[in-house]
């Protein structure tokens, strides 16, 4: 059986791809930083999600000899011109709560009409193989801010993004419903694709 590294020290994004990938019943081992005994720390320094999300897994392939998954993901806001987008993490500052993040969030978006609070989550997965090889897979989910944070499942951004046909965000409407529906699963289901690509064989 194939095995891929997540490259992630972030629990909550491992558990969350580690569930998808489960509920999508791909044939492969996963394998994250806890199989190791020491790890690097992985840098976002690149200008867009998909700049990151390449390095991310050639750097953990790079280490490990082995297939690696890296991943980046983002909230783009069209009042704020596609922001934070790339920062999303980093949006408030480095090394701060989410809550801090979605503080910041609201004030900016504060009096903005429904009309205007679009916004979509973007993520981006590459694919790397011991031998250089790479394929990325994109995912979006659309929907808008929501006036106030609400709920306590999920991380980031997760209690102000209302998705597109619910009237709850994220963090309202839990990991099962979430899982299903959002811009990771979408990125993710095409993994089977770009194993595809790669000409891999996962015992299918």
């Amino acid at each position: 059986m194939l095995e891929i590294v997540i490259a992630t020290r972030n629990p909550e994004k491992l558990r969350e791809i580690k569930q998808i990938l489960e509920d999508e019943e791909c044939q492969i081992k996963l394998l994250s930083f806890k199989n190791f005994s020491s790890f690097p720390e992985i840098m976002e320094k690149g200008k867009t999600m998909q700049e990151n999300a390449i390095y991310k897994a050639k750097m953990i392939t790079q280490f490990t000899g082995k297939w690696a998954l890296g991943e980046d993901s983002g909230l783009e806001v069209e009042y704020l011109g596609g922001k934070p987008g790339v920062r999303s993490s980093r949006f408030a500052g480095e090394g701060v709560s989410d809550e801090a993040k979605i503080h910041k969030l609201l004030r900016l978006m504060e009096g903005v009409p429904a009309a205007q609070r679009k916004a979509r989550f973007r993520c981006v997965i590459a694919l790397a193989s011991p031998k250089g090889e790479v394929r990325t897979a994109v995912g979006i989910c659309e929907g808008r801010v929501s006036e106030y944070s609400e709920g306590e499942s999920g991380f980031g951004y997760d209690p102000v993004f209302i998705p597109d046909g619910y009237k709850k965000t994220f963090a309202q409407l839990g990991e099962k419903i979430k899982n299903r529906i959002s811009h990771r699963a979408s990125a993710l289901r095409q993994l089977k694709g770009l194993l595809r690509d790669l000409k891999v064989n996962t015992g299918e």
